[in-house]
């Protein structure tokens, strides 16, 4: 994709979230790598307004090279590039049922998105539990480094949701997968809910035509 391309898109999806709720205020960040660098939404810009030409282009070494400053929580997205080689894009939302979930006491943190359906299996895979930094502390980063590439998605506790994918579509899908079952798992919270269980899991995994779990990359560190 062209960064002329990548800008077009970028404004696209993040006005489609807005419009439907995904993200309030200038609330979110999402970026896209392109061939010479990374593009980002800029600190206290609304997704549903972005600009093309404002939006921020980094380097591969993260150094400012046009358009407004970056998200201050620029260091999470650049720890999920570093180490899960297939990353494209990545997406940050304050979704109301993602973050209903990071603020719960007793979700489990190795895994805290129940398996209820196939498609968040397939498309966002087990969701880690990172405990609560004030935004924009750099020690976000370094948190989603030490998982060393091994989840596409975590929640922030107190906070929202983050989410890696091989392009900008396949991780807005997957974050707006999250979201959904997270509003499935608040639904049936007084319930038992039927869950999909290890086998059926796994199956899904070996025969994913999605590859959303990367199970193939290499972590980098």
């Amino acid at each position: 994709m062209s960064e002329k391309a990548a800008r077009q898109s970028l404004v696209r999806l993040s006005r489609t979230l807005f419009e439907r709720g995904y993200s309030v205020g200038s609330a979110g960040n999402i970026s896209v790598a392109i061939e010479d660098g990374l593009l980002i939404t800029p600190t206290n810009a609304c997704l549903g307004f972005l600009e093309e030409e404002r939006i921020c282009k980094l380097d591969h070494q993260g150094r400012h090279l046009s358009g407004d400053l970056p998200s201050k929580e620029i260091f999470l997205h650049r720890a999920f590039y570093a180490t899960r080689p297939s990353t494209g894009a990545v997406v940050h939302l304050h979704s109301t049922y993602a973050t209903v979930l990071s603020c719960l006491p007793d979700i489990d943190p190795e895994n805290c998105i129940a398996p209820l359906t196939p498609y968040v299996v397939m498309r966002v895979g087990k969701v880690r539990l990172l405990p609560y930094v004030r935004p924009g502390d750099p020690a976000m980063g370094e948190m989603i480094r030490e998982l060393e590439g091994r989840h596409a998605a975590v929640l922030l506790a107190n906070h929202g949701s983050v989410v890696a994918g091989k392009d900008l579509e396949s991780a807005v899908y997957a974050a707006e997968e999250l979201e959904e079952t997270a509003k499935l798992l608040f639904l049936l919270q007084d319930r038992q809910p039927r869950l999909l269980t290890l086998e059926q899991v796994d199956e899904l995994v070996r025969h994913n035509p999605l590859n959303a779990r990367s199970r193939t990359d290499e972590p980098r560190g």
